[in-house]
């Protein structure tokens, strides 16, 4: 089957692509204008979807709600336990390095340095890791900003270099062309110079303000040298925007706490847990896979799948329960930072764009275990697809139906409908309740914030509607609606100060 497949997207490749660039699209604005025209056609059809999209929605609150709790216990013992001690008394201990890649443009060196001081503040012995300040070549001072990082960590690392990425034809600007040439770069400076052994080496991924917990390389050897499938193998922790959590606009920090909450629980539930954002694995596993791509923005998702079909599904990511913090989107001014917040949204929604690709090694790549690769495909497309339609759904369309309907709105289901739904979505409330214990439970306490301010913090969820809407459906709905038309996103570097 694969073959004949094969054969299609040979033989027709434009017309294949642009019918699966065409399909995120396509489906999203078939669902938010089903209970439209469905409203006139097929009004009970309509109404039970509504309602069976809203248990749906009860359920995954729920699911959410239990894993996340579940992974921010399994945090809370992990961060207790001593990892070099566990790490240091394995065998080869001694032969593992580590190699950090920062691919930034135009980043403030401040935040380098605080990167940089987390990794200097390691429990894992420091001398073992290296690492790559990835610039880009056309940032007028990266060179000047690469001397002051290195001249006050020089000492500190086995190495800390840079690299300075040309802009390539063909390539599209980014983080995942930018880790590419940092990749290859490494390997001819330190492997291939046998500074480091490639069997024992991994490489992370690590975006410009990650802040490690001190211990997570030391947990990451452990896990690497205890695995018997440490070449196939992804390591994820939990990467949360706790770094300027209070500082941010109230809509930024309503997004943040949903995405913090979600990152740490998909770290119990397998087949969801994809490398994200900043995330390692082996420097043997990235060299054969032909390092990440270069022809897209979005590398996490890219470059997990890509080694998952490569390697015929033998291909895991693996939880670090440890937390990462990060940055939320702030600029100077209140507009500015919420602006700065779309456009994230925006580059981050554009991982759409991988479907098609997705969808095409589905069909086409043999050999791959199918139930493994259908629930892995399933998962990203339901993310996905469903990520601009979510809010419509929820929101309006069960009071859509006896508006457009009055006929219908007269039968029992047609007035019973918007009482029913609001109800199952009452219950959802029980969930956020437990999602706000979760975060105030694994949320670093800040010493100058007031009991009063972070008790208030619920209050927030007021403005839920509205920040669903115009920081997350509405940008992701464009970056669907420009696929389908054919048009690509330009890179803009997220500000954070």
């Amino acid at each position: 089957m694969t073959n004949f497949f094969s054969k299609i997207f040979t033989k027709y490749p434009i017309k294949t692509r642009r019918l699966l660039e065409i399909l995120p699209g396509f489906f999203s604005w078939m669902l938010i204008l089903f209970p439209l025209w469905g409203s006139f056609a097929i009004p009970y059809f309509v109404a039970y979807f509504i309602l069976f999209f809203d248990v749906y929605w009860l359920y995954k609150s729920f699911s959410v709600a239990v894993t996340s709790f579940i992974a921010s216990n399994r945090i809370k013992a992990d961060e207790s336990k001593n990892w070099l001690e566990k790490a240091s008394v394995l065998s080869d201990f001694e032969k593992v390095n580590h190699i950090i890649i920062i691919p930034n443009f135009k980043e403030n060196v401040n935040k380098l340095r605080d990167t940089i001081k987390a990794v200097a503040n390691q429990t894992f012995p420091t001398k073992r890791i290296f690492i790559i300040l990835a610039m880009e070549e056309r940032e007028q001072d990266a060179k000047q900003k690469v001397n002051i990082l290195i001249k006050e960590f020089n000492e500190t690392f086995g190495q800390i270099f840079a690299t300075y990425h040309p802009d390539i034809e063909g390539e599209v600007k980014g983080k995942s062309s930018n880790e590419a040439y940092a990749g290859r770069q490494a390997y001819r400076q330190l492997i291939k110079k046998g500074l480091i052994d490639i069997d024992f080496a991994t490489i992370s991924s690590v975006d410009a303000d990650s802040i490690f917990d001190r211990q997570y390389f030391s947990y990451l050897t452990h896990s690497f040298l205890t695995d018997e499938k440490r070449y196939n193998k992804f390591w994820q922790s939990a990467n949360v925007n706790y770094n300027n959590f209070w500082k941010i606009p109230a809509p930024t920090r309503i997004i943040a706490f949903f995405g913090n909450i979600w990152r740490m629980a998909v770290l119990v539930q397998h087949d969801k847990l994809v490398s994200n954002s900043t995330y390692s694995l082996s420097f043997k596993l990235l060299k054969r896979v032909d390092y990440w791509d270069v022809d897209v923005i979005p590398e996490d998702y890219r470059i997990f799948f890509k080694t998952f079909y490569m390697l015929k599904g033998e291909a895991w990511v693996e939880p670090i329960f440890l937390k990462t913090s990060m940055d939320a989107p702030l600029s100077q001014g209140y507009i500015k930072s919420l602006k700065n917040k779309y456009d994230q949204e925006r580059r981050w929604s554009w991982g759409v764009s991988d479907d098609p690709l997705f969808i095409k090694w589905w069909f086409t790549v043999p050999n791959v275990p199918f139930v493994r690769k259908t629930v892995m495909l399933y998962n990203v497309l339901i993310d996905h697809f469903l990520w601009p339609v979510n809010w419509f759904i929820l929101t309006v369309a069960a009071n859509i139906i006896p508006f457009i309907n009055p006929v219908f709105s007269r039968t029992s289901l047609g007035y019973k409908l918007p009482s029913i739904a609001g109800t199952i979505l009452t219950f959802c409330l029980l969930a956020l309740l437990m999602l706000i214990i979760v975060d105030y439970r694994t949320r670093p306490k800040s010493k100058s914030l007031s009991r009063t301010r972070e008790f208030l913090f619920p209050l927030e969820f007021i403005l839920l509607p509205i920040v669903g809407f115009f920081f997350s459906t509405l940008p992701a709905l464009i970056s669907h609606t420009q696929l389908m038309l054919g048009k690509r996103l330009e890179y803009k570097v997220t500000e954070k100060i």
